[in-house]
């Protein structure tokens, strides 16, 4: 009993250390789990990729931490906290296929959404918010795209202004939703760069990822999901073939997938 108690201890102060702590997620579609009783505690300071094969629940459970689908059971923390607290400190990156493109807005007026919550409604828009737009924009790439309407850019050159909107923010925790999905090779290595440059800052980023082959190269930490949790911790230690056969099975030969094997 009394060690039960001492695993309980810890793990509250594990979930309230952690930029994001879920635990016991749970969301039905259709009467059909999605996400079935999921608990990851995500490490701060750390760029972390949930995988998984296709209908795993992996968009389904950033969303459900989020607020944005509601859950059968569970509950997520952000740094601690209830996510209305802590709204602020948490930047969001949504599936580009997700976004209404053929909606009249400027560059430079998506990132300025970023600093919505700094601003609020009747909030005065000042020259150091445009610089700060700006800089946003240089530091993804697309600074001479300020202008340009959103729906007349590439998909690569889409996500990369979401990113400098996410990047206005200036948040702690950035949650990004299969940010290399469908991009260029130039745009994941820009994208890429930019966020290994905020976990170096001490930022914690999440990103929903497709391609297994670049984990051990992208990401410190991974949490393997299909429906429920297969694994989770640094890639060096859960990115094995067990536990990626065990999430995949069979597909991963079939896709001509080889797991990265573990070594010490």
């Amino acid at each position: 009993m009394a060690a039960l108690r001492s695993a309980e201890v810890t793990e509250t102060r594990e979930a309230a250390a952690s930029p994001l702590a879920i635990r016991g997620m749970t969301v039905f579609y259709d009467q059909k789990p999605a996400v079935f009783s999921v608990d990851a505690t995500f490490r701060r300071g750390a760029m972390t990729a949930i995988v998984g094969p296709n209908g795993a629940g992996k968009s389904t459970l950033l969303k459900a931490a989020l607020g944005l689908v509601k859950p059968l059971s569970g509950s997520a923390s952000v740094f601690g906290a209830p996510l209305d607290r802590m709204r602020h400190r948490v930047a969001y990156v949504p599936q580009r296929a997700s976004v209404d493109w053929d909606f009249p807005a400027r560059v430079s007026d998506v990132v300025a959404m970023g600093l919505y919550g700094e601003l609020g409604l009747l909030g005065r828009f000042t020259g150091a918010h445009k610089a700060r737009v700006m800089s946003c924009l240089a530091r993804v790439g697309m600074e001479e795209f300020a202008s340009r309407q959103i729906g007349q850019l590439s998909g690569g050159q889409q996500q990369r202004v979401f990113l400098a909107r996410a990047l206005a923010q200036d948040a702690d925790l950035y949650l990004l939703d299969e940010p290399f999905a469908g991009v260029d090779a130039a745009t994941e290595r820009a994208i890429i760069r930019v966020l290994k440059s905020l976990r170096d800052e001490g930022k914690t980023v999440i990103a929903v990822h497709h391609d297994l082959t670049t984990v051990p190269d992208y990401f410190d930490d991974v949490l393997i999901l299909n429906v429920r949790k297969i694994a989770e911790g640094p890639v060096k230690e859960a990115f094995t073939d067990e536990a990626l056969n065990t999430a995949y099975g069979g597909r991963l030969a079939m896709a001509g997938i080889d797991p990265v094997p573990v070594t010490a």
